[in-house]
């Protein structure tokens, strides 16, 4: 091979279209040899020791190597675990810039830089080369023709979420054949795409597609990682999902996905765990970022560099102190915007990510690297906003650009379906945008991402058929996943011919959909849910790569009605401007004057709530309108926006509920304009209970709102072609 020093920058394996630069960082090794695998056995066939060290990075330039080369690095250093050095040139380790994983790992005691089973543990120095099990890396060749590719560029405010797992959500749709189901381009297919269209999905968040590892510990029990949270390579895409047997089809299929899924209107978010790798604790085994530099990639304690700081639950903490990890993630953020094409993240644990010392810290490094670069600053930005370590749990602390999984409207939509006393105030609250989380740092409504619920968890319809947990399958004794779920069983703890519990459970599935779908905010539905979907009442699915969590499209009547449903109520949010609004409600506009209000509560008389009534702990029914006329904002075109006023009844009661359609006789509001027109009638768009058809509703009419359910009716011209219930008939 022709040797040439190369360059320090880009990082990672760059072809040219002549050779390939190879680039490397580690502050503290002494040496680095680059080691070069036939493709075909996988037989180390050259090593080249890396000539040149500038700026603490490692480089050569290699004429005649070619996309494809399969490759990885030893590299020398002090073996001190003690103050933190972990240097083993027995270990072949992957680049942390590789942009294809050429080879998957072989589990193999070797893959430890110390002997397993030795009485020092981690101190001792294994010799044994890892080479033969390590995973490998592969030379990409970027090209790609995008063709006409434009990103779809949804506003916030009318964006809808789809979470997915791309094997999960497509192994076993019966209209894919069998060599793509599970794949990326199955997230291509018509089919798949005309049922996101169906949703009025406008971006599908993956769950982690960066290549990942299945931990040790679960392989030997027959599980896997299936959720993918255990990160081996923040370039690469995952092999796993590739449609055949050509390793370069990852990269490849990863970009028609994104291209086809962008010229159906959808965006694509990407799960991305920055927060720790896959190489686990100090007993983890030696893959990379360890063998590289273990000081500089991880967070050590301070006291013994031994031992990792560990804020994730999964061993280790990224160092995000360092220097160069912050430019490990902010490179690889946007290779997947610029390269990939991707639209934006979702922070796996995004508390960690803002940790200095020990707390999280609003103004970290990390999030003043976001804010000033031009790249992802301009993307869309979600944080999961808590860790496992103290003071981790940060939902309505993330700083402007960051929208949040707000677990405070998951739970408190839970709890108040459920039928627990006293969450009105709260509820209302999260209905609402959350102002109380997010109005405070200048943030809009759309800052709070709303979920009943998402891959961790319990799916839609286990919500609502179980009490406890059921994960005995998981081989952890049940000791695993969350045991606050908010659940309720309907009277029987899981499957039921039960027709009487059946019907309260599509009831309370529907009244989580149509919440949802209702909400100011950003809605994200998680995959699945949709058709039914359960995990049999496993609540962390984490290690099942089976049928137990893959979505079955098979569905009987009763889910395609629900299927039907979700459909209602994702293309109301769709019409309705109000539902779509980027500021938060002020409950009074137009200078002030009481009766010309944006948002009015109400009790079930139509008479507006006072203060004792929202702290009625057995209060279980409440009635809010969002006035079309008072959306205080404009459209594209500097037009003001105006839409029809809506009226959502929510009973969470277990009896039906006797309701006056508003406006009450004297109260203040109905003087607004909205109740002055002639011939206006609340029309009836959706309601849970499935005893009600489509239909028209005198105003101040008497309405009754079956037990466990909600409404929808729209303040509309009275439609002729639909049943009239006017207020002498009641």
């Amino acid at each position: 091979m022709r040797v040439l020093p190369g360059k320090p920058y880009p990082l990672g394996a760059t072809w040219d279209g002549l050779g390939v630069n190879f680039a490397l960082f580690s502050e503290n090794a002494t040496r680095v040899e680059l080691c070069f695998f036939d493709s075909t056995d996988f037989r180390e066939s050259h090593r080249v020791i890396m000539p040149e060290y500038t700026n603490q990075v490692w480089h050569v330039y290699l004429k005649d190597v070619y996309p494809g080369q399969i490759y990885g690095y030893r590299v020398y250093g002090p073996w001190d675990p003690k103050n933190g050095h972990r240097f083993n040139p027995n270990k072949l380790l992957v680049d942390p810039y590789a942009k294809l994983i050429g080879r998957d790992l072989h589990w193999h005691d070797s893959l430890y830089g110390y002997v397993m089973g030795n009485k020092e543990k981690d101190l001792s120095f294994d010799k044994r080369d890892s080479a033969p099990y390590a995973p490998l890396c592969a030379v990409v060749d970027d090209a790609f023709n995008w063709g006409a590719d434009k990103r779809p560029d949804t506003p916030w405010h009318k964006t809808v979420i789809y979470e997915a797992h791309v094997k999960g959500m497509t192994k076993l749709h019966p209209d894919l054949p069998e060599n793509l189901a599970g794949t990326y381009m199955a997230l291509a297919s018509d089919p798949v795409i005309n049922h996101l269209q169906g949703l009025g999905v406008t971006a599908i968040e993956l769950m982690p597609i960066h290549h990942h590892i299945d931990d040790h510990r679960l392989v030997l029990s027959g599980l896997s990682n299936y959720w993918g949270y255990n990160t081996l390579s923040y370039f690469a895409p995952d092999i796993k999902f590739k449609r055949s047997d050509c390793t370069q089809d990852a990269v490849h299929d990863f970009k028609m996905m994104v291209r086809a899924l962008h010229e159906a209107g959808i965006e694509v978010i990407l799960d991305v765990v920055y927060n720790h790798t896959a190489e686990g604790s100090e007993l983890g085994p030696t893959l990379s970022f360890r063998g590289i530099d273990n000081l500089c990639y991880y967070r050590t304690h301070l006291e013994d560099r031994r031992f990792y700081m560990d804020y994730t639950g999964c061993g280790n903490t990224l160092n995000m102190m360092h220097p160069h990890v912050l430019q490990l993630i902010m490179d690889s953020l946007r290779y997947w915007v610029q390269e990939m094409h991707v639209d934006g993240f979702r922070f796996d644990l995004a508390a960690a990510l803002a940790r200095e010392l020990f707390d999280v810290d609003k103004l970290s490094a990390f999030f003043d690297v976001i804010q000033q670069d031009p790249v992802i600053s301009r993307v869309k930005l979600i944080a999961e906003p808590w860790d496992l370590g103290q003071g981790g749990y940060q939902v309505g602390n993330f700083p402007v650009l960051w929208t949040e999984w707000n677990g405070k409207y998951r739970d408190a939509m839970r709890r108040f379906w459920r039928g627990d006393g006293g969450e009105l105030g709260e509820m209302a609250t999260r209905l609402t945008g959350s102002s109380d989380l997010y109005e405070h740092s200048g943030r809009s409504p759309h800052a709070s991402i709303n979920f009943i619920t998402s891959h961790d968890g319990f799916t839609l319809r286990d919500l609502v058929s179980y009490n406890q947990k059921h994960n005995l399958a998981n081989l952890e004794n049940n000791r695993d996943g969350d045991d606050h779920n908010y659940s309720w069983n309907c009277g029987v703890e899981g499957e039921t011919d039960d027709e009487d519990v059946l019907s309260v459970r599509m009831r309370l599935r529907k009244n989580f959909m149509a919440t949802l779908m209702m909400s100011i905010g950003v809605p994200m539905l998680s995959a699945g849910d949709e058709v039914g979907r359960t995990q049999h009442g496993n609540n962390n699915a984490y290690c099942h790569d089976s049928p137990l969590s893959w979505t079955n499209w098979n569905i009987d009547e009763r889910e395609k009605d629900f299927l039907q449903f979700v459909k209602t109520v994702a293309s109301i949010r769709k019409s309705q401007p109000v539902l779509q609004r980027r500021r938060f409600f002020r409950g009074r506009v137009n200078n002030g004057a009481d009766h010309i209000r944006d948002v009015i509560w109400l009790n079930a008389d139509a008479t507006e709530m006072q203060q004792k009534d929202w702290v009625q702990a057995d209060r279980r029914i409440l009635g809010v309108i969002f006035d079309g006329n008072e959306i205080d904002d404009f459209d594209e075109g500097g037009r003001a926006l105006v839409g029809n006023s809506l009226l959502l009844l929510f009973n969470a009661f277990w009896q039906d509920a006797d309701c006056v359609l508003p406006p009450a006789s004297g109260e203040a509001y109905a003087q607004s304009t909205s109740f002055q027109q002639e011939n206006r009638a609340w029309k009836l768009l959706v309601e849970t209970s499935g005893t009600m058809s489509p239909s028209c509703w005198e105003l101040g009419s008497r309405f009754t709102l079956p037990a466990r359910s909600m409404a929808v009716l729209e303040l509309a011209d009275k439609d002729e072609n639909l049943p009239y219930t006017s207020l002498n008939a009641n």
